[in-house]
């Protein structure tokens, strides 16, 4: 699927449909620079809401995400369309549930790094396992930093997508 070609597509509907994009956006429930990224194909919608953009510009599933309209095709496919409804409800099951363990693990880093300051506060740090649980607590703190920084930037989901492909390529799918 080419971004470009969805966005520029995104656009021409929208502005048939006379909106502005704080206008769709608000009937998306959704920011006007989320429209406006999809509109340069910097970003894409959920699926959930691509189904949504299908039905608001009389558009199949198919055609809006190929960025064309198409002559001979129905409007509405009931297949195509349940079949996006359950790609985006486990879309975003895993979504919830990546952000729920990620929740999780910032919190138990924010009280690893309040366990190394207080040990360093009470200068405990040069002494036996003190020590230890210091160095630890400050790894752990900063790893989850660094892991919540590539995972925000997009970074963590490429460096995966990655790894499928070469695996793939060895004929090893997971």
């Amino acid at each position: 699927m080419d971004q470009q070609k969805f966005g520029a597509f995104l656009r021409q509907l929208r502005k048939e449909k006379g909106l502005t994009q704080e206008q769709l956006a608000e009937q998306l429930g959704v920011t006007n620079r989320s429209v406006s990224r999809w509109e340069t194909g910097a970003n894409l919608p959920d699926f959930d809401l691509v189904l949504t953009l299908a039905d608001t510009f009389g558009v199949t599933i198919e055609e809006l995400l190929d960025g064309e309209r198409r002559t001979n095709m129905p409007i509405t496919d009931p297949k195509q369309a349940e079949i996006l409804l359950k790609t985006a409800d486990y879309s975003n099951q895993e979504k919830i549930r990546l952000s729920k363990r990620m929740t999780v693990l910032f919190s138990l880093s924010s009280i690893a790094f309040i366990v190394y300051m207080v040990i360093e506060q009470l200068g405990l740090s040069s002494t036996g396992i003190y020590e230890d649980i210091a160095s630890a607590s400050l790894g752990f703190a900063l790893g989850m930093q660094l892991v919540g920084v590539l995972y925000s930037s997009g970074t963590l989901h490429k460096a995966c997508t990655f790894k499928e492909r070469v695996l793939f390529r060895r004929g090893k799918p997971e």
